[in-house]
């Protein structure tokens, strides 16, 4: 299963996030240049995780976003459900397939991707922490500061 750009994106910031200290806010200016993104791809991604309570947007001068939670209860397989806009790998109902009503392979791809997000389960930020001394410092432009 190939999780999409979002997801990846939405991935990579939630563990930037917590691998800083708990409350520190991150500008979204910086934030699209760290990850090389699109500020308005960012901002779909990080108005998603605002709205569902995994991050806190504060908006005007001081403000940015940080995590609304602590990393050991945002779990994977729930951001990747959250930020895919179609878990399904493949969708019979959208082909005109001539196997339909005989094929096995729509079940056993969704197995597949059942056991995928079943071991996404095991998984919260907080196993995915980076040290301190190993992330990516947060980029800036002097246009900027």
């Amino acid at each position: 299963m190939k999780l999409s750009l979002h997801t990846d994106i939405g991935l990579r910031v939630l563990v930037y996030l917590a691998s800083h200290a708990q409350g520190k806010k991150f500008n979204i200016a910086n934030l699209t240049l760290t990850f090389n993104v699109s500020r308005h791809h960012l901002v779909k991604i990080i108005n998603k995780l605002g709205k569902h309570d995994y991050l806190h947007n504060v908006r005007g001068k001081g403000g940015g976003v940080y995590l609304a939670k602590q990393p050991n209860e945002i779990n994977l397989a729930d951001i990747c459900l959250l930020l895919e806009h179609d878990a399904t790998i493949i969708d019979c109902s959208t082909k005109n397939c001539p196997f339909m009503g005989n094929c096995k392979l729509k079940a056993a791809l969704d197995q597949a991707e059942n056991h995928f997000f079943d071991y996404l389960r095991q998984y919260n930020l907080n196993d995915l922490l980076i040290e301190k001394n190993v992330l990516p410092p947060l980029a800036t432009s002097q246009f900027l500061k």
